[in-house]
């Protein structure tokens, strides 16, 4: 009997009537390969997960990093579990948005004013919507990944639907690469209404490279927007502004804010987002409360915890680990690690004529055998222990050599029970 004999009976009929099977393509059989990973989850406690066939976990994926404090916590269940007996959404404005607000102008540096989505799209969305009413200019540039939406979309290779209009109003900078920035605002002065970037992806800045971006969007009259979804909450209480000492003109934050519950943020200078009663940003769940009660829990944690500091400090010790086994096997020739601690990365390369992605694919289907949970992130959440920590380094003492020994032989693809994975898009 395959060992996820459910999951797969439930995946037929999903197809059946959501594309994808999924509502995101990060949870869905592009990136999970159908025979050797599981497909659906039935719950979590703190850092584990187990899904439709009884397979218990340790996550590593932190459900796509919005599960920052861990699965279930007991306080914001409690809180959630109080509110929704008076109501989750009003016919007037609740005070909880108003608190939340408050809590999240008293933490982040450039926070003054704030309003409140759903998801990290929805933020950055109003983000650029802002920047393009606050500048009367169209021209936005990015840099990492920033949504689902058309404006952003529409720069990447999954730009189906978007029109070419739209498509054109966007570029794309090299992170780290201060000329590949210089060169776009050349090419397009004066038409720049902002320039969005994550602060950090998979590589830290170099030194004075934030600072250089912050000084081009000056000059250029562009609003500078940090997209903080995921480093929000997560590597300093104010995010990654605080972290780096580079405070935007505006930022987005979001899967952090609330531990899974749909919530984000647009927060920024007030003389901007004053414009906010002017343009139309404007939904009707954008108060729900439910969420709203849930974020005033894992702000008042990130304050009075420093969870980011918890956070680094587990991350750095799995990181310490790992890299020192990836030396100890020899494995530098297709395994390295990248990003911060808090949400770091084992990167995979190309190797004995086998691409990554056939790689990645022998990597997860065993780590998954062995009950870890991972994409090849490591996204740690305040629930992640020590003991958790040596679990995934003892699992991967395990698999690495079994991806080195299969590089060597040259045998890898027999090895997979499934069909390899292939590319998404690449936005990092």
């Amino acid at each position: 009997m395959t060992r996820y004999k459910v999951s797969e009976q439930l995946l037929a009929r999903a197809l059946e009537t959501i594309p994808l099977a999924s509502q995101t393509f990060s949870k869905s059989t592009v990136q999970f390969p159908v025979g050797a990973a599981p497909l659906f989850l039935e719950k979590g406690a703190g850092s584990k997960v187990w899904d439709v066939d009884g397979n218990e976990y340790l996550d590593f994926m932190s459900a796509l990093l919005c599960v920052s404090i861990g699965y279930a916590d007991e306080d914001v269940t409690n809180a959630v579990c109080d509110q929704i007996k008076t109501g989750v959404s009003f016919s007037l404005p609740h005070r909880l948005e108003m608190e939340v607000a408050e809590q999240l102008v008293d933490l982040i540096p450039c926070a003054e004013k704030v309003r409140f989505g759903k998801n990290g799209s929805d933020a950055t969305s109003a983000a650029i919507r802002l920047a393009r009413a606050y500048t009367n200019k169209d021209m936005v540039l990015v840099c990492g990944y920033h949504g689902w939406q058309d404006w952003y979309i529409g720069s990447t290779t999954r730009s189906l639907g978007v029109p070419k209009s739209t498509a054109e109003l966007t570029k794309v900078f090299k992170y780290n690469d201060i000329d590949s920035l210089s060169d776009l605002v050349k090419a397009h002065q004066g038409k720049i209404a902002a320039i969005i970037m994550e602060p950090m992806n998979v590589a830290f800045p170099a030194p004075g490279y934030l600072k250089a971006v912050q000084q081009i969007a000056k000059e250029e009259g562009a609003v500078f927007i940090f997209d903080e979804t995921i480093t929000g909450c997560r590597f300093a209480k104010g995010g990654a502004q605080e972290y780096f000492g580079i405070t935007p003109d505006l930022a987005t934050f979001g899967k952090g804010l609330a531990n899974g519950f749909p919530l984000s943020a647009v927060v920024g200078k007030t003389e901007i987002m004053d414009l906010m009663e002017d343009i139309f940003f404007s939904g009707t769940f954008g108060g729900e409360t439910a969420s709203l009660a849930a974020a005033k829990v894992v702000l008042d944690k990130v304050d009075k915890l420093n969870v980011p500091a918890v956070l680094s400090a587990t991350g750095e010790y799995l990181l310490e680990e790992l890299n020192a086994l990836i030396k100890e096997l020899a494995c530098e020739f297709f395994l390295s690690t990248a990003g911060h601690p808090s949400w770091s990365f084992l990167l995979i390369a190309d190797a004995a004529n086998y691409t990554s992605y056939e790689i990645k694919t022998l990597f997860m289907q065993e780590m998954l055998k062995r009950g870890i949970l991972t994409l090849g992130t490591h996204n740690i959440s305040y629930s992640h222990s020590r003991k958790d920590i040596d679990t995934l380094i003892n699992c991967y003492k395990e698999v690495l050599p079994i991806l080195k020994v299969a590089l060597e032989n040259k045998d890898l693809l027999s090895k997979l029970e499934c069909e390899p994975l292939v590319p998404l898009f690449k936005v990092r």
